[in-house]
């Protein structure tokens, strides 16, 4: 009866102690995002090669983005005229970066009529494709570029589109 009442106290303690708990652990994380402010690219100026006079000898008309300083080449002859780098004005958050790209025009071509023109070296200013915003969240970039004018250059206004676009980085 001894083995009896000792095994009936231990199923009884058995069932009276604390159950085993698993172990557990947690920790916890921040959930967050950044809102910038919208990025906005204005064309405020075309780029202009002013009015050049072709002869039977080829050159080149070459607007500089960094100067705005246009100069001829070879046979070409520049005509007292108006004349401009692109500009383009930005606005983004201050203290971020924005990536510029610039697409030149299809084919590198610019038209009057049936008759084209090579445009070349489309480049930024000095300042490059990468920006980092300043205080006030205003940018500027300039965009230039070569207009090959071939030797008998038939005369006219020759023109196309390019592109600029700015993205955060």
């Amino acid at each position: 009866m001894r083995g009896s009442i000792a095994a009936l106290i231990a199923s009884l303690l058995l069932a009276w102690s604390a159950p085993a708990f698993a172990q557990q652990a947690s920790a916890t994380a921040e959930a967050r995002g950044v809102v910038l402010s919208p990025l906005t690219l204005t064309k405020v100026t075309d780029l202009d090669f002013g009015t050049v006079a072709a002869s039977a000898t080829s050159g080149t008309v070459s607007v500089d983005p960094t100067s705005g300083i246009r100069s001829v080449t070879g046979g070409v002859t520049a005509v007292p005229s108006t004349f401009s780098r692109a500009r383009f004005d930005g606005l983004a958050q201050a203290a971020t970066t924005v990536q510029l790209t610039l697409l030149p025009p299809t084919g590198g071509l610019l038209y009057s009529g049936t008759n084209s023109v090579t445009v070349s070296n489309m480049a930024f200013d000095s300042a490059g494709a990468t920006r980092v915003v300043p205080a006030g969240g205003s940018f500027t970039a300039y965009v230039g570029a070569d207009f090959d004018i071939a030797a008998n250059q038939p005369n006219g206004t020759y023109s196309a589109l390019f592109q600029v676009t700015a993205d955060y980085q």
